[in-house]
Parts: structure tokens; C-alpha cells; sequence
């Protein structure tokens, strides 16, 4: 079977190792520490459909990552998880399209894994 690639990326080095451990199974899970590194691995692995990326980070926080990654990847589905409710920021990232969705922490295995199936399918099918 050939797995899709995503990206996850988290400052916190716990949360990636266990998003990876939850989401390889189904999924080539790459991961990176930081937006610097998302934008990096971003243009090393273009068969990336999917990026998720934690909310708070330090120097560059979820939302300011995706936008970047965006303009240049228009084609790839970005998700923000969070441990925090939604903000204003995340409500309109959601209303412009930025994001497709977001996700609370702790991490719901089974919401994240549907949303990403579903994304793939639509993707597929255009």
C-alpha cells in the first residue's frame, strides 16, 4: 500500500514523537519542530498532501507558518490543533479557507485520521 505523506509540526518533541506513533500506521508521517523546519521539509518532500501544525510555537506561531506555507504550496490541506479554544485568528483562518479545520488537544485519533481521509479523497478526486 501506497501511504500518503503528511506533515506534522510541533515545538514540543512529545507531541510529535506521539502524533507519529498514533498516525504511521496509516500515514508516511514526516515532522518537524518548528515553521522553519515545516517550510524546509515542505521542499524536500513535494508529495506531501497534508500539514498539521500545532497553534503556539515560538518565533512563529501555526497560523503564521501556514500562511507562508500556503502561498507557495496552494495545493497541499492545512490543519491547525491546538490546545486552546478557538480564537478569533483561528475563525477567520477557517472562514478565508486558510485551514480546513481545526483540532483540539488532546489529540482525537479517530477525528484527525477522518478529516485527513477526507481531504485525500477529495483531493483524489480533482
Amino acid at each position: 500500500m501506497n501511504k500518503k505523506k503528511i506533515l506534522y509540526i510541533d515545538d514540543e518533541e512529545l507531541n510529535v514523537k506521539l502524533f507519529a506513533h498514533n498516525f504511521s500506521r496509516n500515514f508516511d508521517v514526516v515532522t518537524g519542530l518548528s515553521g522553519i523546519d515545516g517550510l524546509a521539509l515542505l521542499e524536500k518532500n513535494p508529495d506531501i498532501k497534508v500539514v498539521i501544525s500545532d497553534m503556539k510555537m515560538p518565533y512563529m506561531h501555526g497560523l503564521e507558518f501556514i500562511a507562508i506555507a500556503s502561498e507557495k504550496y496552494r495545493e497541499k490541506k492545512y490543519f491547525i490543533l491546538t490546545g486552546f479554544d478557538i480564537t478569533e485568528e483561528i475563525q477567520h483562518a477557517l472562514d478565508s479557507k486558510l485551514i480546513v479545520k481545526y483540532f483540539s488537544k488532546p489529540l482525537n485519533v479517530k477525528e484527525i485520521e477522518t478529516a485527513i481521509n477526507e481531504v485525500l479523497l477529495y483531493i483524489q478526486t480533482f
